[in-house]
């Protein structure tokens, strides 16, 4: 494939993350705060989220579901850990059902916070997924030549 119709897949499938509402404008922004000097900083920040909630949040969040009683204050500083840092990247959809699963809770549904959890894990996953390959054909296709016009 050459590399402007690689260009071309890799800016669908950009957007087709915001189409989808996978992203928010919180992704443009870091985005923008990519230069010469770090030109790999959205995906070392990405990677940070995803290493920090795979690594240490979800599991905690699991394992104050599992425990009796339920400690809703440890809970709910975990679960706004993870909800501020998937903002912080725009993980809109990871962020909205992290939402959903904070108002189960506060309204003392317990089991349904827990169902509702899994789809926090789901988009999680998905949104990782899609991210990887992103950031990989993005490496593929190399860095962009100031010099040469894009159509």
């Amino acid at each position: 494939m050459d590399s402007r119709s690689l260009r071309e897949q890799i800016a669908v499938m950009r957007q087709s993350f915001f189409d989808e509402e996978i992203l928010d404008a919180q992704f443009i922004q870091l985005e923008e705060l990519t230069d010469k000097d770090e030109p790999n900083f959205v995906e070392d920040v990405v990677t940070m989220y995803f290493r920090e909630s795979t690594d240490n949040l979800i599991p905690t969040i699991e394992e104050h579901m599992k425990s009796i009683p339920i400690d809703i204050a440890k809970l709910d500083r975990v679960m706004h850990k993870l909800k501020g840092s998937s903002a912080s990247i725009g993980a809109n959809k990871v962020r909205n059902e992290i939402n959903n699963t904070m108002v189960l809770l506060e309204g003392g549904n317990v089991e349904g916070a827990k169902a509702a959890f899994e789809q926090v894990r789901k988009e999680h996953e998905t949104l990782k997924a899609k991210l990887e390959t992103y950031f990989q054909q993005l490496r593929q296709a190399g860095p962009v030549d100031p010099a040469t016009p894009s159509k």
